[in-house]
């Protein structure tokens, strides 16, 4: 049996950077065009270092976002202030974009959960890393719920890999979602590898958005690799939200240039001659074609861009290695709402070693 529903699939330029018709009316916004680029340069500035800093035993394991860098930059862009992000672990361009600081996500990947206690308030909302496999889809459906309950026209937003597709939390959130005609949209960064299982032995779907169908709910693919197609039907998804139409499903088809975290070798797996495929399409140099295009940008900018990226990720490195460690009892800290009486001995006991360690004085 084949399925023969087509779904639409929208790209707005080629590998090339040149237009592949009329561009939205947004696109006539400049600034908003120079934003996305330069996100998806300052997250592939930071994802170079973050990855040097885990080779040298200064980072814990780290989930690249090599080539990818479109998706995250345009979803956060598209989204208000006052929507909710429920991202997953490969979600750094999104976090940067929403406000998010460097030096806070650093902190995170180093293993201090004070990298999820954000400093910015455009962003207290906003859920922390999610690293089980497509739970955070279940997560936005609650809040996209509080949202309807409430009244508030506001919209929640998750992400999540192609592997997380084929999770019964994913399938069971995108039923409830329609069901309940929930503001939530799901974003799915098809990147074609599930750690070491590629997309055509993941699942026997036509396309990823095809899983939006069994629950009721629009899907669609994107080029992935287009920031501006990203952005176009993810603003057109919120905002559908927004106005009460309910929930809907985007699949992003990208590739992951990187290895699926710096604890893996995808080199054992995948061959060359696709890696070298792929980097002719990789997304930030398509937008910096594009620009020059457009007579918007030129080598002298994308120097002082390159400098300044430099300079800021230089400060947030520094930054992080010089905050102090957490206290130890903070291992306790964030497991409850409220600590269980049977903890409360431990923890106790704990801060008093550590205090006997560093020459405290208790009785």
């Amino acid at each position: 049996m084949s399925l023969t529903v087509n779904l639409p699939y929208t790209r707005l330029i080629d590998d090339e950077g040149q237009p592949l018709g009329e561009l939205p009316a947004w696109t006539a916004d400049h600034a908003l065009l120079l934003s996305l680029y330069k996100n998806m340069q300052r997250v592939r500035s930071f994802d170079q270092k973050c990855v040097a800093l885990q080779r040298t035993g200064q980072l814990g394991t780290y989930a690249s976002t090599l080539g990818q860098e479109a998706i995250g930059s345009a979803v956060g862009r598209a989204m208000a202030s006052e929507d909710v992000l429920i991202p997953y672990y490969r979600d750094t361009a999104t976090q940067l974009q929403r406000g998010v600081a460097m030096h806070e996500i650093l902190l995170y990947w180093g293993g201090d959960e004070r990298g999820s206690a954000w400093e910015n308030p455009a962003v207290a909302e906003d859920f922390p890393i999610c690293v089980p496999i497509a739970t955070q889809a279940c997560h936005a459906c609650g809040i996209a719920a509080a949202f309807r309950i409430r009244q508030q026209p506001r919209v929640a937003v998750t992400t999540c890999g192609d592997g997380a597709t084929s999770k019964g939390d994913f399938l069971e959130s995108l039923n409830l979602a329609g069901v309940w005609q929930l503001p939530v949209v799901f974003v799915v960064n098809n990147n074609q590898w599930a750690i070491s299982v590629p997309r055509s032995l993941q699942s026997a779907a036509p396309t990823l958005a095809h899983k939006a169908l069994g629950a009721g709910l629009p899907g669609e693919q994107v080029d992935g690799n287009d920031v501006l197609a990203v952005y176009d039907r993810v603003l057109h998804a919120i905002e559908r939200a927004r106005a009460g139409k309910g929930a809907s499903l985007i699949e992003c088809v990208s590739y992951r240039l990187g290895d699926h975290t710096t604890a893996d070798d995808a080199s054992r797996y995948r061959s060359d001659d696709e890696l070298n495929a792929a980097w002719k399409h990789e997304p930030v140099g398509r937008m910096r074609r594009f620009l020059h295009g457009q007579h918007l940008w030129d080598e002298d900018k994308e120097q002082a861009l390159q400098a300044e990226l430099g300079e800021a990720v230089t400060a947030a490195v520094e930054r992080y290695r010089g905050t102090p460690p957490a206290e130890a009892t903070a291992a306790f800290d964030h497991l409850f709402a409220q600590l269980p009486p049977e903890y409360d001995h431990q923890r106790a006991e704990l801060g008093k070693r550590v205090a006997s360690l560093n020459g405290g004085d208790h009785e």
